[in-house]
C-alpha cells in the first residue's frame, strides 16, 4: 500500500511515473455554484503529459502560454482546459517548477454522490456515467475557474485520520491513496491524440483493465502505422 508521502514525492517527478500510480486514487471534488456539493470517485484512467519540446502530444509541446501556465508549476495543482469549446478536462499538474507536465484524468467510478454526478451529466449511463475526461469533468463539476486550484493528498485508512500533505488551505480537491493494491495495470498508446504523439512511441494511457469507467478507445489523426 502506498502513502501519501510517497505519492507527494513523485509529483515532483515525470508524469510516466506519477500517472500509474494515480489508479485506485480516490478523488473528492467540492464545489459552489448551481449544482454545489462534493462527489468521490476512484479513478480508473488517466493519461501522462510531458515537457516543453518532449511530447508533441501535450499543450505545453511549443511552450509556455497564458492557457497552459499551470502545467509549468508549482505541482500538486489543478490544470483545467476547454476541449472541442465544450468539455472541461481536469488535469494534475506535476514535475518540477519550471517543467511541465500533467496526468489528464479520463476515468473514473463514482463512489459517493452519484446522484449529484447522475444530475451534473444529465442522464444515467450506469458503469460508463464517468467514462472519458469530458464526461468526468461534467460530473465533478470542474469549471475553468478551477485552473490552479491545489489538491491536497491524504493518506487512508490508519490511525482514524488523513493528513494533508500541501500547504494549501482549504482546497476543492482531495487525493486519497488506495487502501490496497489495485491489481493489474493496462498501459498502451493515449486516446484521440494526432500526430506522432498519439502512437506507439508514447504509451502514456494507463488504466485498470475491465473496471468501470474506463473510455474505449479510439487513435487520432495521422497517427503512424
Amino acid at each position: 500500500m502506498i502513502r501519501a508521502a510517497y505519492l507527494h514525492r513523485l509529483f515532483d517527478g515525470h508524469a510516466t511515473v506519477l500517472a500509474p500510480a494515480l489508479l485506485g486514487c480516490e478523488l473528492t471534488v467540492t464545489v459552489a455554484g448551481e449544482q454545489p456539493g462534493a462527489v468521490t470517485v476512484r479513478l480508473t484512467e488517466v493519461e501522462a503529459y510531458g515537457d516543453q519540446g518532449e511530447d508533441p502530444g501535450a499543450h505545453s509541446y511549443r511552450g509556455r502560454t497564458p492557457r497552459n501556465a499551470s502545467l509549468f508549476g508549482p505541482p500538486r495543482r489543478t490544470y483545467v482546459y476547454l476541449n472541442y469549446g465544450i468539455h472541461r478536462c481536469l488535469n494534475l499538474a506535476c514535475g518540477p517548477e519550471g517543467t511541465a507536465g500533467g496526468v489528464l484524468l479520463r476515468g473514473a467510478e463514482v463512489l459517493r454522490g452519484r446522484e449529484l454526478a447522475v444530475a451534473r451529466r444529465g442522464r444515467d449511463t450506469g458503469r460508463a456515467l464517468l467514462a472519458g475526461p469530458g464526461n468526468l469533468g461534467q460530473g465533478l463539476g470542474i469549471s475553468l475557474t478551477m485552473d490552479g486550484a491545489p489538491v491536497t493528498l491524504l493518506d487512508r485508512g490508519f490511525a482514524g485520520s488523513s493528513s494533508p500533505m500541501t500547504d494549501d488551505v482549504g482546497p476543492s480537491f482531495l487525493l486519497s491513496v488506495p487502501s490496497e493494491p489495485v491489481g493489474p495495470i493496462s498501459q498502451g498508446p493515449r486516446v484521440g491524440v494526432s500526430g506522432v504523439g498519439g502512437g506507439e512511441g508514447y504509451p502514456w494511457r494507463f488504466w485498470l483493465p475491465q473496471h468501470a469507467g474506463v473510455s474505449a478507445y479510439r487513435p487520432g489523426r495521422n497517427v503512424p502505422r
